[in-house]
């Protein structure tokens, strides 16, 4: 398997070391999604496999069996994420409509990161976020021409201008990636399923495997 540069340069800072097995069967989840997909986001799940970096959840492109992560996936996520980018009207000065963009991230307080498909190449495709908390009269949407991975690896640097999201648990801090088959093996052993530490309420609120 070839990893993607970008995600090599990940890599250095965010450690594989508890991915998940999962193999996605890239021919039919674009099929599914009616669209190809971008190879460093495929590159990406092939090398950490599903999971999140920190508070952000990567999605998958369609349903995995993975504990916990029950229809969270990019085919759930797009009607959500579409409404929103009709009902505020995208990035300003984009004239896109909501067909145009596809999720690929969720979380770090209710943030939402995806692409604009408005390139026949998925590669060129630039993220577009939208940030839950921003300043009084910005706009909720931004775009930001790059790359998923390189988005991800310049926040976690702090090579932006400024934090891309509406949440700075990233910005200038690289989290571990944990798979989420990881994240519940550490739950039920009543660990922090994040961090792997002891969790004091554990014994409050136990989970047991299904």
């Amino acid at each position: 398997m070839t990893i993607h540069a970008d995600v090599e340069a990940l890599l250095r800072i965010v450690p594989a070391e508890h991915r998940g097995e999962e193999r996605i069967d890239w021919t039919a989840a674009e099929a599914a999604l009616g669209t190809q997909l971008p190879s460093d986001y495929k590159s990406l799940l092939d090398t950490y496999g599903v999971g999140d970096i920190g508070e952000l959840v990567v999605l998958p492109p369609l349903s995995v069996d993975v504990p916990d992560l029950g229809d969270c996936h990019m085919g759930s996520m797009a009607p959500g994420f579409r409404e929103l980018w009709e009902s505020e009207g995208g990035v300003p000065g984009i004239s896109a409509g909501p067909e145009a963009v596809l999720p690929w991230g969720t979380g770090c307080n209710a943030n939402e990161m995806g692409w604009l498909m408005t390139d026949a190449d998925p590669d060129k495709w630039p993220v577009v976020a939208w940030r839950r908390h921003v300043s009084y009269g910005d706009s909720h949407w931004a775009l930001f021409n790059c790359g998923m991975i390189q988005f991800l690896t310049r926040m976690m640097l702090a090579e932006f201008d400024e934090c891309p999201l509406g949440d700075a648990s990233l910005w200038g801090r690289p989290a571990p990636f944990v798979s989420r088959r990881e994240q519940r093996r550490r739950l039920v052993a009543g660990l922090d399923p994040l961090t792997g530490e002891p969790d004091p309420y554990a014994d409050m609120y136990p989970i047991f495997d299904k």
